[in-house]
């Protein structure tokens, strides 16, 4: 039986990570605060827990006064807060929320955990790519450390990052050339791309969604090279695998969404952000009719979130698992390793 994490031999070990955890919260909020943004604390109950169409969310029930139940959820996310507070006239604000995430747990994912998540209004989405560089050096000097490590890898903050298109990424890693497999108007081949995957050596099914085969490539070759020695920002994502970001200037098949990485792990996602109601709506819908596909349930549409969204100004925004970030940075091995009380 394993110890628990509150015994006093195991509490004794993690208490360092935790007094880490806790400099690298108040680094973060001292930077954010000197450029003057402000800390929000979003409700964690919602009307939606989001709508993609791989994420899960649990669900409870709210009794009103009138004795009646009403269905509600534990977010997998504050975006849907957090952009409502934009369309109201906020600018720069940021949170660090606790989120839910049904159908996760390992040494990298946790059902509850914190997640950092701030938002620029009329900012381009690269300087979030800076804010998270930034981040990832403050929580080494926050933990005492010169590198992130992670698996027997290191990679150093300190150090310029990589950005690497998603593209570009495919063709190195995987001799994939997925720009063939995305069609002019965003929408996707799935035969084409079923072909190459074969061609890489991967395992194709006859059910395999562009989707699916898109994932299984970037987990098996793709993600395992990103953050060695270095960060790296893994950008433009394919349209179709951005359902919350605007499609990118120079190229509709794209969109203006980035991943950082660091020892071939995901720490953060940024985009610049969708502000079309009826394109969300569309794609809100997209994602709940593959969820029904793949899953049997589907999440309702967070209406008050839609029409917030047709006021909501231009702005970038980008989502850290702070957790991953403070156990790169100590170099714990598991993600409960730097929680102060995990999940039960």
């Amino acid at each position: 039986m394993e110890t628990p994490f509150w015994s006093p031999v195991r509490h004794a070990d993690r208490r360092p990570l935790l007094l880490a955890r806790n400099r690298t919260q108040g680094a973060i909020r001292g930077m954010l605060g000197e450029e003057g943004f402000v800390e929000v604390d979003p409700a964690g109950l919602q009307a939606s827990p989001g709508n993609e169409a791989h994420l899960h969310g649990f669900a409870t029930v709210a009794i009103g006064n009138d004795g009646q139940g009403r269905k509600m959820y534990l977010h997998t996310s504050p975006e849907f807060a957090m952009k409502k507070l934009l369309a109201g006239g906020e600018e720069k604000i940021f949170a660090f929320a606790h989120v839910w995430r049904n159908r996760e747990r390992g040494a990298l994912h946790s059902p509850e955990f914190t997640m950092l998540e701030w938002y620029r209004v009329g900012a381009d989405y690269t300087a979030l790519m800076e804010d998270c560089v930034g981040f990832a050096r403050a929580a080494a000097r926050a933990a005492g450390a010169d590198v992130l490590r992670y698996g027997g890898v290191v990679c150093d903050p300190f150090a310029e990052a990589e950005r690497l298109g998603v593209v570009e990424a495919f063709g190195r890693y995987a001799g994939v050339d997925l720009l063939a497999t995305i069609r002019g108007d965003g929408t996707t081949d799935v035969q084409a791309l079923r072909g190459q995957v074969a061609m890489a050596g991967l395992r194709v099914a006859e059910d395999d969604t562009w989707s699916d085969l898109l994932s299984r490539v970037l987990v098996a070759r793709v993600e395992p090279h990103l953050g060695h020695g270095r960060m790296t920002v893994l950008d433009r994502y394919p349209v179709a695998e951005a359902a919350l970001a605007r499609p990118a200037a120079d190229d509709g098949r794209l969109a203006e969404r980035f991943e950082i990485y660091a020892c071939g792990v995901e720490l953060a996602n940024g985009f610049g952000e969708l502000t079309d109601a009826g394109e969300q709506r569309r794609r809100f819908h997209a994602e709940m009719d593959e969820k029904q596909r793949v899953y049997g349930e589907r999440y309702p549409l967070d209406e008050d979130f839609l029409r917030a969204l047709e006021v909501m100004p231009a702005a970038s925004g980008c989502a850290m698992g702070f957790d991953r970030l403070v156990m790169l940075a100590t170099g714990a091995p598991r993600i409960e390793d730097v929680m102060w009380v995990p999940a039960g």
